[in-house]
């Protein structure tokens, strides 16, 4: 496999996506509007019931907020992912790539590196200043800034990545199963639901997000799904099939 190709690839994905207004405005707003809507409802509920939120309630629920862009590092990935390849075919932009003397490997990780970096900018700057609003709070109702803590590390430079990766594989593979954009985004949204019950799991203190051995366990089985959609989309994706059957 030939990176150089897959980096062409990518490259020409990146002046695509520039064009398209609407998931670039999706991918910055999203993740600076939850870093500063989260801090505000908490000041406000606090506010509105006399600080009834506790400090101990306040520690279990941060590992769960900081999860979030785990959730949202899934969902960003699919309106690119999942336009990748069915949005060009119907675009008739895709004929001429596949036409190419391009390996399917390389047409895949070409996809994959255009869907997976336009998202992780955002995310990251969205969640440190979703820290630093959090830290505001947490001086004032703990007596110290929360993060960042032991386990953001985990979380950001680990989890979100390897849930973008997911979310990425298998949005890829969906937009070379389907014959129209909608339906890709449709499916492909069904990868944030694992992380998304992660979360609601976390906010009810069923799992404990704050500790570090249950985002290591999180992060290896995300590591083994990753490693399964790379099989299965060098195993499914049918270029011939792409280019004669699809309408």
């Amino acid at each position: 496999m030939r990176l150089a190709k897959s980096w062409i690839i990518a490259a020409k994905d990146f002046k695509t996506l520039r064009k398209k207004k609407n998931i670039i405005y999706t991918l910055f707003v999203v993740p600076f509007l939850i870093a500063v809507l989260i801090p505000t409802v908490i000041d406000f509920a606090g506010q509105k019931n006399g600080n009834r939120t506790s400090p101990a309630e306040l520690v279990v629920l941060l590992p769960a907020f900081l999860f979030f862009y785990v959730i949202l590092a899934a969902y960003l990935a699919t309106p690119i992912a999942s336009y990748t390849i069915v949005g060009e075919k119907v675009e008739k932009s895709l004929e001429p790539l596949l036409a190419t003397p391009t390996t399917d490997s390389e047409i895949l990780l070409g996809k994959g590196i255009a869907a997976f970096f336009p998202p992780l900018a955002p995310l990251l700057g969205g969640s440190a200043l979703f820290m630093l609003l959090m830290d505001l709070t947490t001086k004032g109702k703990l007596g110290y800034y929360y993060f960042p803590d032991s386990n953001t590390a985990l979380v950001l430079l680990l989890l979100v990545p390897l849930a973008l990766l997911m979310s990425v594989q298998l949005n890829v593979i969906i937009s070379s199963r389907v014959t129209d954009v909608r339906t890709g985004q449709q499916l492909g949204a069904l990868a944030v639901l694992p992380f998304a019950g992660l979360y609601v799991s976390g906010e009810l203190n069923l799992i404990d997000l704050g500790d570090a051995s249950n985002l290591l366990i999180i992060a290896a089985a995300l590591l083994v799904v990753d490693v399964m959609l790379f099989f299965v989309s060098r195993a499914t994706f049918r270029r011939e099939e792409i280019l004669t059957k699809w309408k």
